[in-house]
């Protein structure tokens, strides 16, 4: 297990990052806003521990929850709209065709093990949004791939894991992403509800405080433009503080990029959380040390989850694993004595460049974005059942909020759906039944790393 130290009291970049909401404060003090229009599963974990922290699960202090509930989980996989993942699901909005401008286009399928990425910028789903046409999906083709390469799905069979899921516990149809760019951006809204009105991934593969002396995460600007940027680094409060406020434990597993040493964590770019005791405890590395700490006893209340590169989902990463990795987890959940107390939410953090046939609603000028998919699983999820309530990432902060008697952050947050609408506390916790997936929790624990993070 390697976590990454920082380097105390280091000051870089050209801007001072502060607490932001809806302004960008650059140098000089100006600011600026731009807004737009818009079970043997776990005998065999435990027989492979060893490496658990010394956090107990149970934890010191009970959770003041106000549902059964002790435990939520997020597990954060990368870059699908709904229509690419669960086109067809049966009672879910999806479509088989979508328009290129005015032009119908038939959704064609592509493998999960795709070799191609899309562009999933700002101004890519701006160009792609379209005033609310949703018709410019051309624009995310990159390099070789079709200019309708972006209007595909993935079949079923390719990820039966997520489907096994959705069929027996709660899918979401109508969850949005938070903001409209890609993953650095989606992180931060996962943790905080906001990104400071950063809009990009950093200029370098460095997601944080950590980040070579020069590098910028670009703000949002007008009519899907993006403006010059600040070094990513920020302070404003997080989950992390909320449940550090009432004694509550927490825990973030990441992926180390080899290469840089950066744990590629959204709180590698909190500077209060990377430079104080947070980061040496609570965020951990690799992120397939959350299989070993269930299975010896060892859960959170609250937990974030991000794959690596090949576990990911995302395109062009050459790699069928992700289902499997999410499965191994919940797996281990679910075999363990967590699992009547636990809600395990699986995301998506952006659109990826695919196409989604639903328009989101504007709030502000981060978003939301396109649709992702939510699967809900848990023994108080409402079984075989899909959701049709607008709900956007920034809710799973606000169901933690509700259900631990947190006070809210007072970002998107507060506006969001609380995602109560998945859940059905009055059911009688059922046995858990295991996922059925290809690849074991045992070749995933012990399989070389990647060296590279959930995103490139």
């Amino acid at each position: 297990m390697r976590r990454r130290t920082p380097q105390s009291g280091r000051v870089k970049g050209n801007y001072v990052i502060r607490e932001f909401r809806a302004t960008a404060v650059h140098q000089g003090g100006s600011q600026q806003a731009f807004p737009f229009l818009l079970p043997a599963a776990l005998a065999l974990l435990v027989g492979l521990g060893g490496c658990g922290s010394s956090l107990s699960s149970s934890a010191s202090l009970s959770p003041p929850s106000t549902s059964p509930i002790k435990h939520v989980v997020v597990i954060m996989q990368e870059n699908r709209t709904f229509d690419n993942f669960f086109n067809g699901f049966p009672g879910a909005d999806s479509a088989q065709t979508g328009m290129n401008k005015g032009k119908v286009v038939p959704l064609s399928t592509v493998p999960l093990a795709e070799t191609l990425d899309l562009n999933h910028s700002h101004p890519a789903w701006w160009k792609a949004w379209d005033d609310g046409q949703m018709d410019g999906f051309a624009a995310t083709a990159l390099n070789s791939s079709s200019p309708l390469f972006a209007y595909s799905y993935v079949p079923s069979s390719q990820i039966q894991p997520y489907w096994t899921m959705a069929e027996q516990y709660t899918l979401a149809d109508e969850l949005f992403q938070s903001n409209t760019g890609p993953s650095f951006v989606a992180h931060q809204y996962m943790i905080a509800g906001q990104s400071g009105q950063s809009d990009e991934d950093p200029s370098s593969n460095i997601w944080g405080c950590d980040a070579p002396t020069g590098s910028t995460v670009a703000l949002i600007g007008p009519n899907g433009t993006d403006l010059p940027g600040v070094f990513p680094c920020f302070d404003y409060q997080t989950m992390a503080d909320l449940l550090d406020a009432k004694g509550m434990s927490w825990r973030y597993y990441a992926p180390a990029d080899l290469p840089t040493s950066s744990m590629f964590s959204a709180y590698e770019a909190i500077r209060h959380i990377f430079y104080g005791n947070d980061w040496k405890t609570n965020v951990i590395s690799p992120q397939t040390q959350v299989l070993t700490d269930i299975a010896n006893g060892n859960l959170a209340q609250v937990t974030w989850i991000v794959p690596d590169w090949l576990h990911s989902d995302h395109p062009g990463n050459d790699s069928s694993e992700g289902p499997d990795w999410v499965a191994s987890i919940v797996n281990a959940i679910g075999a363990s004595p967590f699992w009547d107390s636990t809600a395990i939410f699986i995301n998506w953090d952006d659109w990826g460049g695919w196409y989604d046939h639903v328009v989101p609603r504007s709030i502000d000028n981060m978003g939301p974005g396109f649709r992702t998919p939510l699967i809900v699983v848990s023994p108080y999820a409402k079984h075989g059942y899909v959701s049709h309530v607008v709900f956007e990432t920034a809710g799973l902060l606000t169901f933690m909020e509700k259900n631990f008697g947190l006070p809210s952050l007072g970002t998107r947050d507060a506006t969001a759906n609380d995602l109560s609408d998945c859940f059905d506390y009055s059911q009688s916790p059922p046995p858990f039944k295991a996922i059925p997936a290809k690849v074991t929790a045992d070749t995933l624990l012990h399989e070389r790393p990647s060296g590279l993070p959930d995103d490139d």
